[in-house]
């Protein structure tokens, strides 16, 4: 639900429709864990409720987030006193409701202690109003930057937990599409060895079969697998995503980087690992061997979610860890990284609330000497770049919410 980088749009497979001959837009099937015959699903318990939510949550004034398609605020049920999460989404910014309401769909079918919840939504004229856990630890990043320190066997706690919710997932034939670090918030304030993490995005979700590929390129360059810049894949690209995400935690910068998305795919094509001694040493090699593990070109050799769970590493929360925390250097390290993504973020948002649909589309196909300028009020640095590139570096020109 927040806004989401892909590679340059490809051919797509149609999706699975239901439509008539006569019908010009097929009607998308939604998204629906099977449930046996006289048996109760979870999404039957969320409600989908017409007219005003403010009939039934006292809605805070004040905003927690504010992104691209819609803002969060807090509200507290009227009747059973329960503080919960609201996410406001005007109809008039929506690109696609077909694809929104996909998207809720995959949302109502999870329900796993590591996938944020969704209670009820409403709909009047102007908003759909999605109620939903709310959690008040932040961003994972935010918190190892803020807490200044960071140990391995805090970021086996943090991994295990990443993969038993892509293990529920895919056991339920969902592929996230999109894990990167943005896409995690901790549930409370408390020290990471005590909270749980939550999946918060599914915007790029999408339902599979077994033995079938998926084909729209989605993802963000950073976290995206080699298999998706080929239009041919499965559900370990979200392997790829987390075997990433684990370098990060341990060394604070993505192991495939470059000045621009070109220059990171290009890197993330060839899949070449390096481990520098000098932000590595005090890493154990179990660490780096579940990393090689994850982090391979070829998804048939890639470890599964369940394989992952399994490994020495995750199960027994590094093991073999020592018993210092992460490189002195490691913080500053993240904190640099981090904030070139909220630079990006913040770009990102500018642009994408002044384009339409068609506009952001016809980037794609803007020459290199076409040289606008965007100036942008809301930040300290004014991004002074071609069209094009400043796209492309924002990740605007790879969004993407369609196909399969």
């Amino acid at each position: 639900m927040g806004a989401c980088a892909a590679s340059p749009r490809s051919t797509e497979r149609p999706e699975r429709a239901d439509a008539s001959p006569s019908s010009r837009k097929p009607t998308l099937l939604m998204p629906a864990k099977e449930i046996k015959q006289g048996g109760i699903g979870h999404a039957q318990f969320i409600l989908d409720k017409p007219g005003k939510i403010q009939d039934v949550y006292h809605m805070e004034q004040q905003t927690l987030g504010q992104g691209t398609y819609g803002s969060v605020c807090k509200g507290r049920h009227k009747v059973t006193k329960a503080v919960r999460a609201i996410k406001t989404i005007p109809k008039g910014k929506m690109r696609n409701i077909e694809r929104f309401k996909r998207e809720i769909a995959i949302m109502k079918m999870m329900d796993h202690p590591g996938i944020v919840k969704l209670y009820e939504t409403f709909e009047d004229q102007r908003n759909i109003y999605l109620a939903m856990e709310l959690c008040e630890g932040g961003e994972l990043f935010d918190k190892i930057i803020a807490s200044g320190r960071f140990a391995e066997v805090e970021a086996a706690h943090v991994m295990q937990q990443v993969l038993r919710a892509i293990f529920y997932m895919h056991m339920n034939r969902i592929c996230h599409r999109d894990l990167k670090p943005e896409n995690f918030l901790l549930l409370t304030k408390e020290p990471i060895l005590n909270n749980v993490l939550k999946i918060i995005d599914f915007g790029l979700s999408h339902d599979f079969k077994p033995g079938e590929f998926m084909s729209t390129r989605a993802g963000t360059p950073f976290y995206v697998a080699p298999e998706v810049l080929t239009s041919r894949y499965t559900e370990r690209c979200d392997l790829w995503s987390a075997g990433v995400i684990m370098y990060v935690l341990l060394c604070g910068y993505p192991p495939f980087s470059g000045k621009s998305d070109g220059e990171v795919l290009s890197k993330v094509k060839q899949g070449c690992l390096h481990f520098s001694h000098r932000d590595w040493r005090n890493v154990s090699d179990d660490a780096k061997d579940l990393i090689r593990m994850l982090v391979k070109t070829s998804p048939q050799e890639r470890l599964s979610a369940e394989q992952a769970l399994q490994h020495a590493w995750i199960a027994q929360k590094a093991p073999k860890a020592a018993s210092v925390t992460l490189e002195e250097s490691f913080v500053d390290r993240l904190r640099a990284f981090r904030a070139q993504n909220k630079f990006k973020k913040a770009v990102l948002h500018v642009i994408a609330g002044q384009l339409s649909s068609e506009q952001i589309r016809g980037l794609r196909n803007i020459p290199d000497d076409v040289s606008p300028v965007y100036q942008t009020s809301s930040i300290h640095t004014a991004a002074r770049t071609s069209t094009r590139e400043s796209v492309h570096r924002t990740g605007l020109i790879q969004m993407t919410r369609e196909g399969s």
